[in-house]
């Protein structure tokens, strides 16, 4: 069956995909004259596309800087590809091996606009003093700035993601009265997470419980999934540096399997 006909919007789609796939390639915003000039385009024409993208979230702009960067839905976009079964299929052998490695449960959860979503679930093998009834099963969706693999996640998107992802104070909910009460506290605590290469809460998801997550990344470098596994505060059955150890080396075995690289590597 032959292609249907050009229609007289393709040209704009055409120039919005470039827009999408040119900023998805540079390391921080750009301006719309700068942009227009590198993808041949009128300003004018650039400037209504951005609008339109922007509008449908794909697109951030921001006033600081008078730039634009990419926005939550392209984000959304990029991780539901690597969301899907493959990634899943990919992970299971991981994950399995991972909780009985350490005896605790591990969780493989992915962001959703503002929320962790849990694809997967592995308890140990044999039960422990570890084990614990959790509120992370499989399709659970909890905020994401109080989850260790929500943060995991969050501090290695663009800053200019994240507040859009947060552009009021009361959308930093609580659910045990602990964690970020404001943006500025978030972006702190993301930059220590990034610097330090994991993420961890203790109490914030539920009362006793201390977990640890650790992102996947995709070929671009960016995070589409993470590791994490969650243990009872007052019962170490690790020392805790070897439960990064481990994690650390799952989420890289994990970032191979599809094809992606660490932020910084070559």
């Amino acid at each position: 069956m032959p292609p249907p006909p050009a229609s007289s919007a393709s040209p704009a789609v055409g120039r919005a995909l470039d827009i999408l796939l040119f900023l998805a390639g540079r390391t921080g915003p750009v301006r719309a004259g700068v942009l227009a000039r590198e993808l041949g385009m009128p300003r004018s024409s650039a400037y209504h596309i951005l609008a339109v993208l922007a509008e449908r979230g794909f697109v951030t702009y921001l006033p600081g800087e008078r730039a634009y960067g990419l926005g939550v839905a392209a984000f959304e976009i990029g991780s539901a590809y690597v969301r899907h079964e493959p990634l899943e299929r990919l992970a299971q052998p991981v994950v399995r091996r991972l909780a009985g490695r350490l005896g605790q449960t591990v969780h493989l959860g992915v962001v959703y606009g503002a929320e962790t979503v849990y694809l997967l679930k592995e308890r140990p093998p044999r039960a422990s003093a570890a084990g614990t009834a959790l509120v992370t099963d499989i399709g659970v969706r909890l905020p994401a700035h109080l989850t260790a693999s929500g943060r995991a996640i969050l501090a290695h998107l663009p800053e200019a993601q994240v507040r859009a992802l947060y552009p009021r104070p009361g959308d930093l909910i609580t659910r045990t009265g602990r964690g970020p009460r404001s943006l500025a506290e978030l972006l702190d605590l993301l930059a220590a997470d990034r610097a330090r290469g994991w993420s961890e809460e203790t109490e914030l998801v539920s009362e006793g419980l201390r977990s640890l997550g650790t992102a996947v990344f995709d070929h671009h470098g960016h995070p589409v999934a993470a590791l994490s596994t969650t243990w009872r505060r007052h019962y170490a059955p690790h020392d805790p540096e070897r439960v990064r150890e481990e994690l650390g080396r799952a989420a890289a075995r994990l970032t191979s399997a599809v094809s992606g690289r660490a932020p910084g590597a070559g």
